[in-house]
């Protein structure tokens, strides 16, 4: 018995960066959140905005990530066109996190320093200066500290776990299912009852003998069904801890990857400019 341990992981579909000035909070909006001084508040405001109806804990999970974000673009002293961008990037990027159940930490940072890309040079209408290069290196910084370092977290609460359901057949062994097994076992009344009067004859004849020459083969036949079992149960255990070092493997290697982009982003980002 074999199992295939290779892990693939879908790139997500249509992550295309685009700018997203006014495309999630408009400025009617933006000056409504302004007002917004305690945290209820800017929960109710932020919750109308982005039309949040998931239920906890997810509701509490996504209004949290919106509140600190403007806190941060408060803290930053950000003006509103740069609050509304960045609460769209903050939702495109948890939006592509959570399309699917399987890891795909690198594709969601490459789209958001893509995202973060269109509103740092200007290139109208491909992108505008929004961000300086400083302020896109802080955003990133946060962006990392806050949401891809906890990226797992987000992925268990809004996506759908993945269960494997594993079915497994043998071969020379028949199925439960099988027709003809049903139809041996279901004996003939007359011939059962002939062979137990000859067992009986038999039994007084030669007890001794009888009894080992039943109980012998039996025995054996469940000795070698254990063997089976546990021989089977051994090479399972055996796959699935090479398919769990596979994926700590690969997790680990994504995250290195996520570092070194993020050491990296900041000269490319200077150079572009």
């Amino acid at each position: 018995m074999k199992m295939d341990a290779k892990i693939k992981v879908p790139v997500p579909h249509s992550l295309k960066p685009k700018v997203m000035l006014w495309t999630d909070v408009s400025y009617s909006d933006m000056e409504e959140i302004d007002k917004m001084l305690s945290i209820p508040e800017l929960e109710s405001a932020l919750c109308r905005v982005f039309r949040v109806d998931t239920p906890e804990p997810r509701r509490g999970v996504q209004l949290e990530l919106y509140v600190q974000t403007v806190l941060f673009c408060r803290e930053s002293s950000f003006n509103r066109e740069q609050t509304s961008a960045l609460l769209s990037i903050i939702k495109c990027v948890h939006q592509a996190n959570t399309e699917t159940s399987l890891n795909n930490m690198e594709q969601c940072f490459e789209y958001c320093s893509e995202l973060l890309l269109c509103h740092s040079v200007r290139r109208p209408p491909f992108s505008i200066n929004l961000f300086s290069s400083e302020e896109v290196t802080h955003i990133l910084k946060y962006i990392h500290d806050t949401y891809i370092r906890h990226y797992n977290l987000y992925k268990y609460i809004f996506t759908p776990q993945v269960q494997l359901d594993l079915s497994l057949s043998y071969s020379g062994m028949p199925e439960e299912d099988d027709p003809t097994i049903e139809d041996s076992a279901v004996p003939d009344v007359e011939k059962v009852m002939e062979n137990e009067s000859e067992a009986a004859q038999e039994k007084d004849q030669f007890p001794e003998t009888q009894e080992t020459l039943t109980t012998e083969p039996e025995g054996a036949t469940l000795g070698s069904k254990s063997e089976l079992k546990a021989m089977i149960q051994q090479e399972f255990r055996e796959e699935m801890m090479l398919v769990f070092g596979q994926l700590e493997q690969r997790l680990k290697e994504s995250a290195d990857q996520l570092n070194i982009t993020l050491a990296s982003i900041q000269p490319n980002l200077q150079g572009k400019k």
